[in-house]
């Protein structure tokens, strides 16, 4: 019954959300007066039924949240669901969450700029799915655990533990930190022409509403509101390349017909200097998939809350084949804009050619391309695309701090365990603390994409280490695994801010992992083997 009445409300939202735009759509968005476009400059604005739109969607999203606050009676239904989720809907959840605003802006500049290379990646995806299938996910299900890391202190002792909490709630809180900046500064503040001085709390009401819904709801709201914002995220991407070829005309003419000079030299191999390169972009994705999805706690807990392992193949299985579609679709999306701007050079800002604003033309063309209420849509589908990131990544960090920091170290103190105001309370410590780290963000170099793998990246390979090291060394030790992450961390920092070796910052995660397995593995073996260390010995088996 609980499944058939999340489907209505999904069903609704989206029928509700969709027939406002087709209604609002007969408004000709070509009238500069009702769209507020001054073609000479390249400025756009959204106009007030536009606005209707985002608030009815942002409404909807605490309706959702008010709803499952009545349906978590305890911790366990708040952090997993209750255990036995919808995998279909876990793996759309996922999705959505790993889709950030800063992968759905930031993926069409990286092809206007870079090119198509990084789509090559999706080759990869049927070995991803082997070795997170088969390998990683029985491990974690056959493990009573509400947070991944409580399997590190089991095989390798507190130690590792900590370090991994560390590692974990470092990179969640600067990704979060991340996508405020991205949707408030880079999309809201600079394409909706408003002052930089309301940034701040702009970004406070993002995150209100995202605290909110996440706090009353849980996980249960935050993997339905992820489904919504998925259909979302897709189906704005899909208009956009509609709309672009009604205004050529054409499905295909405004494809583009050869490699273009601004995206470099096309190479095929692994050039760890070059970013164009295709072997690299595969083993990139490759990396970053398994490492994630071995390693962090936003993933792993829609594993956990899967009834069974079969049921967890399908989440992740259905994650990567959305995960296709969608990077397919916000490829094209790519193609689309170079053509459209190429035609349409009026509307590219002052002193800013196609390569050097790509980052803004996916968002400027939403409001400036399609119909008044299509565009208020798309608008919140950029905000959907970060509250679902948001969300996810408030719900994990509460579990992690709940379950590694507060019961760890406080088991005695009864009135922590059970405790759903306590949970609840910890979504709104994350969400402040996010809030004011993102103010830092801005001083990161880069396009979206850069900027993403600099701060969000460098920790990724280090804490998959320690779970490499923990499920598959049989002679790791907690001093040895230790070494490792610290060397994974360190070689990271020194690609992405001091340019070491001149590596190109998309091989942060294959050389922190490479680094960190190799310094893990041989500070083990001889700890273990040469010095004699036994401590951590009978839990390996």
């Amino acid at each position: 019954m609980q499944k058939r009445k999340s489907g209505v409300i999904s069903k609704f939202l989206l029928i509700t959300l969709c027939s406002a735009s087709w209604l609002l759509a007969g408004c000709d968005r070509a009238s500069n007066a009702s769209a507020g476009i001054s073609a000479s400059k390249g400025e756009v604005s959204l106009a007030l039924l536009d606005w209707l739109v985002i608030a009815a969607y942002l409404l909807s999203m605490l309706g959702i949240g008010f709803y499952y606050s009545r349906k978590n009676k305890n911790e366990n239904d708040f952090f997993l669901g209750g255990g036995k989720m919808n995998p279909i809907a876990l793996g759309l959840s996922l999705f959505a969450s790993v889709t950030s605003s800063l992968s759905y802006i930031g993926w069409p500049g990286e092809i206007i700029k870079y090119g198509p290379v990084m789509f090559a990646g999706v080759i990869s995806f049927p070995f991803i799915y082997f070795v997170v299938g088969w390998f990683l996910i029985p491990m974690f299900k056959k493990m009573n655990v509400t947070s991944a890391y409580e399997i590190l202190e089991i095989k390798l002792g507190v130690s590792i533990r900590i370090l991994a909490t560390f590692f974990f709630l470092t990179l969640r809180f600067l990704w979060m930190a991340t996508i405020i900046y991205v949707s408030v500064d880079i999309v809201i503040l600079s394409l909706l022409h408003i002052d930089h001085s309301y940034g701040l709390v702009i970004g406070a009401c993002l995150m209100l509403v995202t605290i909110v819904y996440t706090s009353l709801g849980g996980l249960k709201a935050v993997v339905l509101t992820d489904v919504v914002q998925a259909f979302i995220l897709l189906g704005g991407a899909f208009i956009t390349i509609i709309a672009v070829s009604i205004h050529f005309g054409s499905l295909v003419s405004w494809l583009p017909h050869s490699w273009l000079p601004q995206w470099g030299e096309l190479k095929l191999g692994v050039d760890p200097q070059d970013r164009s390169a295709i072997g690299g972009a595969i083993l990139m994705t490759f990396v970053w998939y398994v490492a994630s999805s071995g390693s962090d706690q936003m993933t792993v807990q829609r594993f956990l809350a899967s009834e069974d392992v079969k049921s967890a193949r399908k989440t992740f299985g259905v994650s990567l084949v959305t995960g296709f579609i969608g990077m397919a679709l916000l490829s094209l999306v790519g193609f689309a804009m170079i053509a459209y701007f190429t035609a349409n050079p009026q509307y590219i800002a002052v002193g800013k050619t196609i390569a050097t604003d790509a980052d803004m033309l996916f968002p400027k063309f939403i409001v400036m391309g399609l119909p008044v209420g299509v565009s208020g849509l798309l608008v919140a589908g950029i905000i959907a695309a970060a509250m679902s990131s948001l969300s996810s990544g408030l719900n994990s960090t509460a579990t992690v701090i709940s379950e590694d920091i507060i019961k760890r170290f406080r088991k005695n103190d009864k009135k922590t365990v059970g405790n759903l105001n306590q949970a609840r309370n910890l979504s709104l410590f994350v969400g402040v603390l996010t809030l004011l780290l993102s103010i830092a963000i801005p001083y990161v170099k880069g396009n979206l994409i850069d900027i993403t793998i600099k701060v969000v990246n460098l920790f990724v390979s280090p804490l998959f280490v320690l779970f490499f090291m923990a499920l598959f060394v049989p002679f790791a030790t907690a001093r040895g695994t230790f070494i490792g992450g610290i060397a994974a961390t360190l070689i990271a920092i020194a690609v992405a801010f001091f340019g070491f070796l001149r590596i190109e910052v998309f091989f942060i995660t294959i050389v922190s992992l490479f680094v960190g397995i190799v310094a893990g593995v041989v500070c083990s073996f001889v700890d273990h083997k040469i010095i004699g260390n036994q401590e951590t010995a009978f839990n390996r088996v």
